[in-house]
């Protein structure tokens, strides 16, 4: 069984029980690999989460500082070094503190289960960290890009150069778009080291859910009124700008002729009270409900009672929560960034609009006035499930470590 180190700062955790759940399930689901019969594939994974802690831990900061050094997470080793971060201020210098905080971890994993490959999940700043790390142990290493690593990071020089220098040394490149490798090209990366490598789905758990009580039953686990025959629009993202949830709270308000709408807007951010006080500014504080983070079960039942997903962001790779929505039977109304337009490819899985309240609206009333049916939406994502994306990712793995 050969081995793959994985370096990712995005990893779910007890403080952070949301935070890089794609990251956890794509590693899980390659570790799953292990247990099937006569698999030749079978890849051991190991996860190195570095944790920027600031030199005086405080609120969130001390939570994650007080986090285990080492746990057991779905049959992963998941380890914890801490590295010295300044908010705001320290992101040139984050890739060398994380790769000196994982260096010692990674020479005794290798001494005692020889690793094969390194592996970043995100381009910046796991990216030229995995690169140090990998040239010390003499081991190849891959990148995955995800989105906001190549579109956000790649506006500074600094980051922008790291990136380049661990692209060129790196022995393999992901993406999780076609749009978002030709934003990698046009950044000056060579196309023909990046492969093209979807996010997964559960799809036991995210399908239609069409029973009478989806509603009700939404409003009482979320203790909010949630009316059975009015429009309910779900936004699914981290409460911060890039994501557009403010857009959103102005397109409900100018829904006038359809009062009981509401919006139920998924997520935890800096952004939080901003978007509290948008919505009481605007007169619609009743009929906008901020859950923050929950349950992932209950996440289906959420884009499943809701009319339409709506997601005015202003950059993305692929959107797991695109493909989430449209498993559940439930349009997306976005903005044309990254892969969208890889998934909506049709009225029937939704509209791609201006990020603008006036577009986002004018989609609501049309979505609303033309529903689609549940069933021919969740099979716009037929492709997308775990057991594929982790047999693609096991073989790309395969060719980085074949001597």
């Amino acid at each position: 069984m050969k081995h793959v180190l994985s370096i990712s700062t995005l990893y779910p955790n007890e403080v952070n029980p949301r935070f890089g759940t794609f990251v956890a399930r794509s590693l899980e689901a390659l570790a799953r690999q292990n247990t099937a019969p006569a698999s030749a594939a079978g890849w051991r994974v190991t996860v190195v989460n570095p944790l920027g802690i600031p030199p005086i831990a405080f609120g969130r900061y001390k939570e994650l500082a007080d986090l285990p050094d080492q746990q057991e997470a779905a049959g992963i080793t998941v380890h914890r070094p801490h590295f010295t971060l300044i908010p705001k201020f320290g992101a040139r210098r984050n890739a060398k503190a994380i790769a000196k905080a994982v260096l010692p971890i990674a020479r005794r994993i290798h001494a005692e289960t020889p690793i094969d490959v390194i592996d970043a999940q995100f381009f910046f700043p796991d990216g030229p960290a995995a690169r140090i790390v990998a040239e010390e142990l003499g081991l190849p290493f891959s990148i995955k890009a995800r989105g906001s690593d190549i579109n956000y990071w790649g506006r500074f020089d600094f980051a922008r150069e790291q990136m380049l220098d661990a692209a060129k040394s790196a022995s393999g490149l992901l993406s999780v778009s076609d749009a978002l490798r030709k934003e990698m090209v046009a950044l000056g990366i060579e196309h023909d080291k990046i492969a093209l490598h979807y996010t997964g789905l559960d799809r036991d758990r995210f399908r239609p859910l069409g029973h009478d009580r989806l509603r009700s039953q939404l409003g009482e686990r979320l203790a909010t009124d949630l009316p059975a025959h009015s429009p309910l629009f779900a936004c699914v993202g981290a409460l911060n700008h890039r994501k557009g949830h403010d857009i959103a709270i102005r397109a409900l308000a100018m829904l006038e002729e359809l009062p009981e709408s509401r919006v139920l807007i998924v997520g935890k951010g800096e952004e939080e009270g901003d978007l509290r006080a948008l919505a009481k500014k605007l007169g619609v504080a009743d009929r906008v409900h901020l859950t923050g983070s929950i349950d992932h079960d209950l996440l289906p039942i959420i884009l499943s009672a809701a009319d339409a997903m709506v997601l005015p962001t202003e950059n993305e790779g692929l959107a797991n929560a695109w493909v989430e929505s449209l498993a559940c039977g439930t349009p997306v109304i976005t903005t044309d960034v990254g892969g969208a337009k890889e998934l909506i490819t049709s009225r029937t899985a939704g509209l791609l609009v201006e990020r603008d309240p006036e577009e986002i609206v004018s989609a609501m009333r049309e979505v609303l006035a033309s529903p689609p049916d549940p069933q021919a939406v969740a099979a716009m994502v037929e492709r997308f499930d775990w057991k594929t994306h982790a047999q693609e990712l096991a073989e790309y793995y395969s060719q980085l470590s074949a001597p």
